[in-house]
């Protein structure tokens, strides 16, 4: 058997800065095995796989450890696939996920991304977690999921810069995946995102994290449009809009490369 693959830098305007992500079309959904089996050996932070429907497309996203319930850049590099690569014809694209309808539109300013408000919780700040990112956090907050995340809110961009995480003791500490997040120097919000409990200890470019990052940061700033950036080694730009419940994430996608999977 032969399968498609294709690799994109998500959120990204260039090659080798955003997060890469593999997406494979496949005609039908193969055992669940296998398709973990083959993000393990992508061996990249998510693999999207997406079968066409009636309306649109059913789209799973896996990391090379566990399948997961939500996943921006993976969306975003599904989406740079099908109008990019299969010809996909209009400006919307409906996708059917665990975690609801998604909506991806095409735009001069690039792909939006439709997404769900995951509102954050205020918990108490965690100093176990705090000695394991390497500096202590002002606020910290909650928002469920599976796995969950934490949101630990500092001062300063240059304290989540600094940011040098021992992840075995921040696994040990958390069974949730961590946001670090600043207001930024030259935009409205940076953040950085470490999650080992799913086997990524930093990744690169993190769209799941805005549907919390962006009401967090909306209504301490008493804004609606936000200018965000992951500073990861790698580094990606958000443009960011909250409305109705509602996260809309605008980015680019870079293809990196096309080839053939064979099993």
């Amino acid at each position: 058997m032969e399968l498609p693959i294709y690799q994109v830098d998500a959120f990204a305007s260039e090659l080798f800065c955003g997060n890469p992500a593999a997406v494979m079309p496949l005609d039908q959904w193969l055992a669940d095995e296998l398709l973990q089996n083959i993000a393990l050996e992508n061996n990249l932070s998510e693999t999207a796989y997406l079968v066409a429907n009636e309306g649109g497309f059913d789209l799973r996203w896996f990391t090379p450890g566990q399948e997961v319930e939500l996943c921006g850049h993976a969306t975003l590099a599904a989406a740079h696939v099908l109008f990019e690569h299969l010809s996909y014809a209009g400006d919307a694209i409906r996708f059917d996920t665990r975690s609801g309808e998604l909506h991806v539109t095409r735009s001069a300013a690039g792909l939006t991304l439709d997404f769900p408000v995951a509102q954050p919780v205020p918990v108490d700040v965690d100093y176990a977690i705090c000695r394991a990112l390497g500096a202590t956090a002002s606020e910290a907050l909650s928002v469920a999921g599976n796995p969950g995340k934490l949101l630990y809110v500092y001062e300063f961009e240059e304290d989540v810069a600094r940011l040098s995480p021992d992840f075995a003791a921040l696994l040990a500490a958390s069974a949730q995946c961590v946001i670090a997040t600043a207001p930024g120097d030259n935009c409205d919000v940076v953040s950085r995102f470490f999650a080992p409990q799913v086997g990524i200890d930093e990744d690169p470019v993190t769209g799941s994290a805005h549907c919390a990052l962006v009401p967090y940061w909306a209504g301490r700033l008493g804004l609606t449009h936000l200018a965000c950036r992951q500073i990861s080694a790698r580094g990606g730009k958000l443009d960011c809009r909250i409305d109705e419940g509602r996260v809309y994430m605008t980015g680019t996608g870079v293809t990196f490369l096309t080839g053939t999977v064979t099993l």
